[in-house]
Protein backbone atom coordinates (compact mmCIF):
# COMPACT_ATOMS: atom_id res chain seq x y z
CA UNK A 1 0.00 0.00 0.00
CA UNK A 2 1.70 3.46 -0.81
CA UNK A 3 0.44 6.27 1.22
CA UNK A 4 -0.09 10.17 -0.06
CA UNK A 5 2.32 12.11 1.51
CA UNK A 6 0.66 15.82 2.47
CA UNK A 7 2.60 18.79 3.53
CA UNK A 8 1.35 20.36 7.03
CA UNK A 9 4.06 22.87 8.06
CA UNK A 10 6.25 24.66 7.42
CA UNK A 11 9.41 26.98 8.67
CA UNK A 12 11.33 29.21 7.24
CA UNK A 13 14.55 31.34 7.83
CA UNK A 14 15.30 33.95 5.12
CA UNK A 15 17.08 37.47 4.02
CA UNK A 16 13.16 38.54 4.27
CA UNK A 17 13.25 37.61 8.23
CA UNK A 18 11.48 34.05 9.39
CA UNK A 19 7.84 34.79 8.71
CA UNK A 20 6.30 33.04 6.08
CA UNK A 21 3.60 35.18 4.87
CA UNK A 22 5.93 38.10 5.25
CA UNK A 23 8.79 35.80 2.84
CA UNK A 24 5.94 35.67 0.48
CA UNK A 25 4.71 39.61 0.43
CA UNK A 26 8.15 40.72 -0.27
CA UNK A 27 8.42 38.10 -3.22
CA UNK A 28 4.88 39.37 -4.55
CA UNK A 29 6.08 43.09 -4.15
CA UNK A 30 9.06 42.59 -6.08
CA UNK A 31 11.57 43.03 -3.68
CA UNK A 32 15.22 42.70 -4.32
CA UNK A 33 17.15 41.43 -0.79
CA UNK A 34 20.92 41.40 -2.92
CA UNK A 35 23.43 43.16 -1.29
CA UNK A 36 27.08 43.66 -1.61
CA UNK A 37 28.63 41.42 0.57
CA UNK A 38 30.77 42.87 3.41
CA UNK A 39 33.97 40.95 2.77
CA UNK A 40 34.54 42.18 -0.76
CA UNK A 41 34.78 45.12 -2.37
CA UNK A 42 31.72 46.57 -4.05
CA UNK A 43 32.83 46.29 -7.22
CA UNK A 44 34.16 43.05 -6.70
CA UNK A 45 30.67 42.00 -8.23
CA UNK A 46 30.02 39.44 -5.32
CA UNK A 47 26.58 39.97 -4.16
CA UNK A 48 24.30 38.07 -1.77
CA UNK A 49 20.77 37.89 -0.26
CA UNK A 50 21.47 36.99 3.82
CA UNK A 51 19.66 36.17 6.93
CA UNK A 52 19.89 39.15 9.08
CA UNK A 53 19.18 39.58 12.80
CA UNK A 54 19.29 35.85 13.53
CA UNK A 55 19.93 34.94 17.05
CA UNK A 56 20.38 31.60 17.65
CA UNK A 57 19.52 32.20 21.50
CA UNK A 58 15.77 32.71 20.55
CA UNK A 59 15.93 29.12 19.06
CA UNK A 60 17.82 27.13 21.03
CA UNK A 61 20.47 26.75 24.58
CA UNK A 62 23.53 28.62 24.45
CA UNK A 63 25.20 25.02 25.04
CA UNK A 64 23.53 23.98 21.40
CA UNK A 65 24.29 27.38 19.86
CA UNK A 66 27.94 27.07 20.51
CA UNK A 67 28.15 23.56 19.11
CA UNK A 68 26.38 24.07 15.41
CA UNK A 69 27.28 26.55 12.82
CA UNK A 70 24.61 28.25 11.15
CA UNK A 71 23.17 26.00 8.67
CA UNK A 72 21.96 23.79 11.57
CA UNK A 73 21.21 27.08 13.80
CA UNK A 74 19.07 27.47 10.80
CA UNK A 75 17.73 24.06 10.64
CA UNK A 76 16.52 24.04 14.47
CA UNK A 77 14.69 27.15 13.75
CA UNK A 78 13.13 26.53 10.68
CA UNK A 79 11.97 23.01 12.28
CA UNK A 80 10.51 24.68 15.53
CA UNK A 81 8.57 26.78 13.06
CA UNK A 82 7.24 23.68 10.88
CA UNK A 83 6.11 21.78 13.64
CA UNK A 84 3.96 24.88 15.50
CA UNK A 85 2.77 25.57 11.30
CA UNK A 86 1.65 21.87 12.20
CA UNK A 87 0.58 22.16 15.25
CA UNK A 88 2.75 19.12 16.19
CA UNK A 89 3.52 18.84 20.01
CA UNK A 90 4.92 15.38 20.34
CA UNK A 91 6.35 13.17 18.15
CA UNK A 92 6.31 9.10 17.98
CA UNK A 93 10.11 8.74 18.44
CA UNK A 94 10.43 6.17 16.03
CA UNK A 95 8.00 6.43 13.58
CA UNK A 96 9.57 9.78 12.17
CA UNK A 97 12.21 10.48 10.20
CA UNK A 98 14.31 13.63 9.61
CA UNK A 99 15.45 14.19 5.88
CA UNK A 100 17.84 17.16 5.73
CA UNK A 101 19.98 18.29 2.67
CA UNK A 102 22.94 20.55 2.42
CA UNK A 103 25.22 21.71 -0.18
CA UNK A 104 27.22 23.31 2.31
CA UNK A 105 27.06 21.76 5.48
CA UNK A 106 29.85 23.75 7.95
CA UNK A 107 32.27 24.51 5.83
CA UNK A 108 31.42 28.26 7.47
CA UNK A 109 32.90 26.96 10.97
CA UNK A 110 35.76 25.20 9.06
CA UNK A 111 36.73 27.94 7.31
CA UNK A 112 36.75 29.98 10.52
CA UNK A 113 38.76 27.77 12.37
CA UNK A 114 41.57 27.62 9.54
CA UNK A 115 41.25 31.63 9.47
CA UNK A 116 42.12 31.36 13.42
CA UNK A 117 44.57 28.87 13.38
CA UNK A 118 46.29 30.87 11.02
CA UNK A 119 46.15 33.89 12.90
CA UNK A 120 46.50 33.32 16.45
CA UNK A 121 47.45 29.55 16.43
CA UNK A 122 45.99 25.97 17.45
CA UNK A 123 44.45 27.08 21.10
CA UNK A 124 42.42 29.93 18.92
CA UNK A 125 40.84 27.10 17.02
CA UNK A 126 37.06 26.53 18.87
CA UNK A 127 36.93 23.34 20.44
CA UNK A 128 33.87 22.56 18.89
CA UNK A 129 34.64 22.93 15.45
CA UNK A 130 34.42 18.96 14.44
CA UNK A 131 30.74 18.77 15.45
CA UNK A 132 29.93 22.48 13.98
CA UNK A 133 31.40 21.22 10.54
CA UNK A 134 29.89 17.52 9.76
CA UNK A 135 26.54 18.37 7.56
CA UNK A 136 24.92 15.64 9.37
CA UNK A 137 24.65 17.68 12.56
CA UNK A 138 21.69 19.69 11.69
CA UNK A 139 19.76 16.06 11.55
CA UNK A 140 21.14 15.24 14.30
CA UNK A 141 20.62 18.32 16.49
CA UNK A 142 17.05 18.00 15.55
CA UNK A 143 17.10 14.49 16.52
CA UNK A 144 18.62 14.84 20.02
CA UNK A 145 16.30 18.22 20.36
CA UNK A 146 13.32 16.52 20.09
CA UNK A 147 14.20 12.92 21.57
CA UNK A 148 14.21 11.29 17.90
CA UNK A 149 15.20 7.41 17.09
CA UNK A 150 14.06 7.39 13.78
CA UNK A 151 16.14 7.62 10.24
CA UNK A 152 18.37 10.68 10.17
CA UNK A 153 19.68 10.95 6.95
CA UNK A 154 21.32 14.18 5.20
CA UNK A 155 21.78 14.47 1.41
CA UNK A 156 23.74 16.44 -0.68
CA UNK A 157 23.36 16.79 -4.17
CA UNK A 158 24.71 20.43 -4.67
CA UNK A 159 22.06 22.42 -5.53
CA UNK A 160 19.15 19.66 -5.87
CA UNK A 161 19.62 18.82 -2.54
CA UNK A 162 16.06 20.05 -1.14
CA UNK A 163 14.09 18.43 -3.84
CA UNK A 164 15.93 14.96 -2.86
CA UNK A 165 16.13 15.28 0.39
CA UNK A 166 12.00 16.11 0.43
CA UNK A 167 11.81 13.73 -2.34
CA UNK A 168 13.60 11.28 -0.27
CA UNK A 169 11.46 11.71 3.21
CA UNK A 170 7.95 11.12 0.63
CA UNK A 171 9.65 8.22 -0.84
CA UNK A 172 9.72 7.05 3.33
CA UNK A 173 5.94 7.99 3.77
CA UNK A 174 4.61 6.94 0.70
CA UNK A 175 6.35 3.25 1.53
CA UNK A 176 4.91 3.30 5.26
CA UNK A 177 8.57 3.57 7.16
CA UNK A 178 7.68 6.87 8.62
CA UNK A 179 4.28 8.81 9.79
CA UNK A 180 5.87 11.99 9.98
CA UNK A 181 9.19 13.52 8.37
CA UNK A 182 10.48 17.00 9.04
CA UNK A 183 12.50 17.71 5.50
CA UNK A 184 13.90 20.24 3.60
CA UNK A 185 17.49 21.62 3.61
CA UNK A 186 19.29 25.22 5.21
CA UNK A 187 22.48 26.74 4.13
CA UNK A 188 24.52 29.32 6.13
CA UNK A 189 26.73 32.00 5.46
CA UNK A 190 29.84 33.22 7.15
CA UNK A 191 28.89 36.93 7.20
CA UNK A 192 32.11 37.85 9.15
CA UNK A 193 34.38 40.08 7.81
CA UNK A 194 37.32 38.78 9.95
CA UNK A 195 36.62 35.45 7.72
CA UNK A 196 36.81 36.16 4.59
CA UNK A 197 34.46 33.34 2.37
CA UNK A 198 37.45 31.46 0.03
CA UNK A 199 34.73 30.01 -1.52
CA UNK A 200 32.86 33.23 -2.21
CA UNK A 201 36.28 34.38 -4.03
CA UNK A 202 36.56 31.48 -5.81
CA UNK A 203 32.96 32.30 -7.56
CA UNK A 204 34.81 35.54 -8.74
CA UNK A 205 37.82 33.33 -10.05
CA UNK A 206 35.75 30.98 -11.56
CA UNK A 207 33.41 33.39 -13.58
CA UNK A 208 29.92 32.78 -11.80
CA UNK A 209 29.71 36.55 -10.81
CA UNK A 210 27.63 39.47 -12.51
CA UNK A 211 30.23 42.25 -13.73
CA UNK A 212 27.34 44.68 -12.88
CA UNK A 213 28.14 47.24 -10.12
CA UNK A 214 24.31 47.85 -9.16
CA UNK A 215 23.12 45.12 -6.93
CA UNK A 216 19.42 45.04 -7.64
CA UNK A 217 20.66 43.62 -11.22
CA UNK A 218 23.08 41.21 -9.80
CA UNK A 219 20.94 38.08 -10.64
CA UNK A 220 18.60 38.27 -13.85
CA UNK A 221 16.88 35.10 -14.27
CA UNK A 222 16.45 34.23 -17.83
CA UNK A 223 16.87 37.65 -19.27
CA UNK A 224 18.66 37.90 -22.45
CA UNK A 225 21.37 39.65 -20.81
CA UNK A 226 22.02 37.69 -17.73
CA UNK A 227 25.49 37.41 -16.27
CA UNK A 228 25.65 35.63 -13.22
CA UNK A 229 24.53 34.45 -9.61
CA UNK A 230 24.28 35.89 -6.55
CA UNK A 231 24.79 34.28 -3.30
CA UNK A 232 22.34 33.72 -0.94
CA UNK A 233 21.38 31.15 2.63
CA UNK A 234 18.85 30.07 5.09
CA UNK A 235 15.99 27.84 3.63
CA UNK A 236 13.50 26.46 4.63
CA UNK A 237 11.78 23.32 6.59
CA UNK A 238 9.00 21.02 6.36
CA UNK A 239 6.21 18.72 7.98
CA UNK A 240 4.98 16.16 5.98
CA UNK A 241 2.88 13.20 7.10
CA UNK A 242 0.85 10.10 5.40
CA UNK A 243 -2.89 11.75 4.53
CA UNK A 244 -4.01 9.12 6.93
CA UNK A 245 -1.84 10.25 9.93
CA UNK A 246 -3.06 13.84 8.98
CA UNK A 247 -6.50 13.32 8.88
CA UNK A 248 -6.27 11.41 12.40
CA UNK A 249 -5.59 14.63 14.38
CA UNK A 250 -7.25 16.97 12.20
CA UNK A 251 -4.56 18.43 10.64
CA UNK A 252 -4.57 20.75 7.97
CA UNK A 253 -2.68 20.16 4.58
CA UNK A 254 -1.08 22.96 2.92
CA UNK A 255 0.10 20.95 0.00
CA UNK A 256 0.55 17.50 -1.44
CA UNK A 257 3.63 15.98 -3.24
CA UNK A 258 2.55 14.18 -6.17
CA UNK A 259 5.70 13.12 -7.85
CA UNK A 260 9.45 13.33 -7.87
CA UNK A 261 11.87 12.75 -9.98
CA UNK A 262 16.08 12.43 -9.59
CA UNK A 263 18.69 11.56 -12.19
CA UNK A 264 22.18 12.84 -13.50
CA UNK A 265 23.79 14.58 -16.25
CA UNK A 266 26.97 12.50 -15.93
CA UNK A 267 28.43 15.59 -18.16
CA UNK A 268 30.48 17.99 -16.32
CA UNK A 269 31.77 19.05 -12.92
CA UNK A 270 30.07 22.48 -13.29
CA UNK A 271 28.36 23.03 -16.66
CA UNK A 272 25.03 21.64 -17.67
CA UNK A 273 24.44 19.13 -20.76
CA UNK A 274 23.66 22.13 -23.05
CA UNK A 275 20.75 20.50 -24.45
CA UNK A 276 18.61 20.69 -21.21
CA UNK A 277 17.67 16.57 -22.46
CA UNK A 278 18.51 15.50 -19.25
CA UNK A 279 16.27 18.51 -17.39
CA UNK A 280 13.74 17.66 -19.47
CA UNK A 281 13.68 14.10 -18.84
CA UNK A 282 13.66 14.74 -14.41
CA UNK A 283 10.96 16.98 -15.31
CA UNK A 284 9.26 13.92 -17.17
CA UNK A 285 10.25 11.22 -14.82
CA UNK A 286 8.31 13.48 -11.83
CA UNK A 287 5.52 13.87 -14.44
CA UNK A 288 5.49 10.55 -14.77
CA UNK A 289 5.63 9.31 -11.00
CA UNK A 290 2.70 11.83 -10.76
CA UNK A 291 0.45 9.87 -13.41
CA UNK A 292 0.33 13.40 -15.41
CA UNK A 293 1.58 12.32 -18.23
CA UNK A 294 2.05 15.64 -20.73
CA UNK A 295 1.35 17.62 -17.30
CA UNK A 296 -1.36 19.42 -19.29
CA UNK A 297 -2.68 20.35 -15.45
CA UNK A 298 0.32 22.17 -14.42
CA UNK A 299 -0.17 25.75 -13.99
CA UNK A 300 3.46 27.28 -13.55
CA UNK A 301 7.16 26.01 -13.02
CA UNK A 302 9.40 27.71 -10.17
CA UNK A 303 12.32 27.29 -12.00
CA UNK A 304 15.75 26.89 -11.14
CA UNK A 305 16.86 29.56 -13.09
CA UNK A 306 20.13 30.70 -11.45
CA UNK A 307 21.05 33.76 -14.14
CA UNK A 308 24.22 31.91 -15.77
CA UNK A 309 24.05 31.94 -19.22
CA UNK A 310 24.99 28.08 -19.49
CA UNK A 311 22.61 26.93 -16.58
CA UNK A 312 19.73 28.91 -17.65
CA UNK A 313 19.91 28.11 -21.58
CA UNK A 314 19.95 24.72 -20.54
CA UNK A 315 16.87 24.95 -18.51
CA UNK A 316 14.87 27.28 -21.36
CA UNK A 317 15.76 24.07 -23.90
CA UNK A 318 14.31 21.83 -21.20
CA UNK A 319 11.48 23.77 -20.35
CA UNK A 320 10.78 23.99 -24.13
CA UNK A 321 11.17 20.32 -24.50
CA UNK A 322 8.51 18.91 -21.80
CA UNK A 323 6.17 21.92 -22.32
CA UNK A 324 6.41 23.71 -25.58
CA UNK A 325 2.91 22.55 -26.50
CA UNK A 326 1.51 24.75 -24.26
CA UNK A 327 3.44 27.68 -25.68
CA UNK A 328 2.47 30.97 -23.72
CA UNK A 329 0.07 28.97 -21.40
CA UNK A 330 3.05 27.56 -19.12
CA UNK A 331 4.23 30.32 -16.67
CA UNK A 332 7.44 29.60 -15.27
CA UNK A 333 9.20 31.91 -12.58
CA UNK A 334 12.36 32.09 -10.52
CA UNK A 335 13.16 33.83 -7.76
CA UNK A 336 16.71 33.71 -7.23
CA UNK A 337 16.80 37.28 -8.70
CA UNK A 338 15.07 38.44 -4.96
CA UNK A 339 16.86 36.34 -2.82
CA UNK A 340 20.12 35.14 -4.82
CA UNK A 341 20.87 30.97 -4.66
CA UNK A 342 21.50 29.86 -1.21
CA UNK A 343 22.55 26.39 -3.05
CA UNK A 344 21.45 23.30 -1.38
CA UNK A 345 18.53 25.19 0.18
CA UNK A 346 17.35 27.09 -2.90
CA UNK A 347 14.44 24.49 -3.48
CA UNK A 348 13.18 24.51 0.01
CA UNK A 349 12.30 28.69 -0.11
CA UNK A 350 10.62 27.87 -3.67
CA UNK A 351 8.59 25.29 -2.03
CA UNK A 352 7.33 27.38 0.74
CA UNK A 353 6.88 30.06 -1.70
CA UNK A 354 4.61 28.19 -3.64
CA UNK A 355 2.57 26.83 -1.01
CA UNK A 356 1.71 30.30 -0.10
CA UNK A 357 1.13 31.01 -3.90
CA UNK A 358 -1.21 28.23 -4.79
CA UNK A 359 -3.58 29.22 -1.46
CA UNK A 360 -3.41 32.43 -3.36
CA UNK A 361 -4.15 31.20 -6.50
CA UNK A 362 -1.07 33.29 -7.83
CA UNK A 363 2.42 32.75 -9.54
CA UNK A 364 4.91 35.31 -7.91
CA UNK A 365 6.83 37.27 -10.54
CA UNK A 366 10.62 37.10 -11.23
CA UNK A 367 12.72 39.88 -10.28
CA UNK A 368 15.60 41.92 -11.85
CA UNK A 369 14.67 40.20 -15.44
CA UNK A 370 13.59 43.10 -17.70
CA UNK A 371 14.24 41.15 -21.02
CA UNK A 372 13.65 38.13 -21.18
CA UNK A 373 16.04 35.80 -23.50
CA UNK A 374 14.15 35.14 -27.17
CA UNK A 375 14.88 31.52 -26.62
CA UNK A 376 11.90 31.11 -24.01
CA UNK A 377 8.78 29.85 -25.70
CA UNK A 378 6.65 30.25 -22.29
CA UNK A 379 5.67 33.00 -20.02
CA UNK A 380 8.51 34.00 -17.80
CA UNK A 381 6.14 36.38 -15.23
CA UNK A 382 7.75 39.46 -14.03
CA UNK A 383 6.66 42.68 -12.48
CA UNK A 384 3.59 41.36 -10.34
CA UNK A 385 2.37 38.22 -9.50
CA UNK A 386 -0.02 36.20 -12.00
CA UNK A 387 -3.69 35.03 -11.04
CA UNK A 388 -3.58 31.25 -12.67
CA UNK A 389 -4.69 28.06 -11.68
CA UNK A 390 -2.20 26.76 -9.06
CA UNK A 391 -3.67 23.59 -8.32
CA UNK A 392 -0.85 21.79 -9.63
CA UNK A 393 3.10 23.44 -9.71
CA UNK A 394 6.22 21.88 -10.53
CA UNK A 395 9.54 22.77 -8.95
CA UNK A 396 13.43 22.15 -10.31
CA UNK A 397 16.33 22.22 -9.10
CA UNK A 398 20.00 21.10 -10.67
CA UNK A 399 23.44 21.04 -9.23
CA UNK A 400 27.31 21.08 -9.90
CA UNK A 401 27.93 17.53 -10.83
CA UNK A 402 24.84 17.28 -13.40
CA UNK A 403 22.27 16.67 -10.21
CA UNK A 404 18.82 17.08 -11.63
CA UNK A 405 15.77 17.04 -9.06
CA UNK A 406 12.14 17.73 -9.86
CA UNK A 407 8.84 17.46 -8.13
CA UNK A 408 4.99 18.13 -8.80
CA UNK A 409 2.81 19.83 -5.70
CA UNK A 410 -0.95 19.88 -5.95
CA UNK A 411 -3.17 21.92 -3.65
CA UNK A 412 -4.92 19.23 -2.52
Amino acid sequence: MSHEAVITGMGVVTAFGTDVNTFYDELAAGTVAIKPTPWMPKDSGLYAALVQGFVPTDWMSPKVAEGTDRFAQYALAGTKMALDSAGISQLDPLRTAIIFGTAMGGTGALQRAQSLLERDGPDAVPRKTQIQVWPNMAAAQVAMEYDLHGPSLTLCTACASSIDAIGTATRFIQAGLADVAITGAMEGSNSNIDFMPALSANQISYGMVSPTTDHTKACRPFDRDRSGIAGGDGGGIFVIESREHAEARGAKVLGVIRGYGSLSDGYHPSSPEPSGKWEAMVMRQALDDAGLGDGAGVAAIYAHGTGTPAGDAAEIRAINDVYGYRGRDMLVTSLKGHFGHPGGSAAALNLAAALVGMQRGEVLPTASTTTPDPEIGFTLVLDKPQKADTSLIQLNAFGFGGQNASMIISRE
